[in-house]
């Protein structure tokens, strides 16, 4: 949480105890939750955070390029602190999220828009799948 609180310091952001314990939930996150994860997260740590300080919160972060928020095609936005480059891969059964990273596409995504005429500057992937079946043998 440290580096996320640092980051917030760092852009001026006053830091509050229920910020801080915001920052706290998504640091400590393993998935990508969205505003009501965070509330439920947060309340069970400080009864006295209310959803509008959670939303007020994630809002100001995400404009503040502290955060990342995503929608995944879904009718709700999911947050995490994990602001290293990493792509998305989004489990259509389940829900799940799992984060990857690839140097072939990375070095593909270049060629393509180098290709195109342009330098690449920012860019979002996200892959939708469901898992496969495994055949019987």
């Amino acid at each position: 949480m440290i580096d996320l609180e640092q980051r917030c310091v760092d852009a001026g952001l006053k830091m509050t105890g229920q910020r801080r314990l915001i920052l706290q939930v998504l640091s400590e996150a393993q998935d990508h939750p969205n505003v009501e994860t965070v509330f439920e997260r947060a309340r069970n740590i400080d009864s006295s955070v209310s959803i509008a300080t959670v939303y007020r919160t994630l809002h100001l972060l995400d404009e503040m390029n502290l955060v990342q928020r995503h929608d995944f095609n879904e009718n709700y936005s999911r947050f995490e602190a994990n602001l290293d480059h990493h792509h998305h891969l989004i489990d259509l059964e389940t829900g799940r999220v799992i984060e990857f990273q690839d140097e072939e596409l990375e070095e593909l995504k270049e060629r393509i828009a180098a290709r195109l005429g342009y330098d690449l500057v920012d860019h979002r992937l996200e892959l939708y799948g469901r898992k496969m079946k495994k055949s019987a043998s």
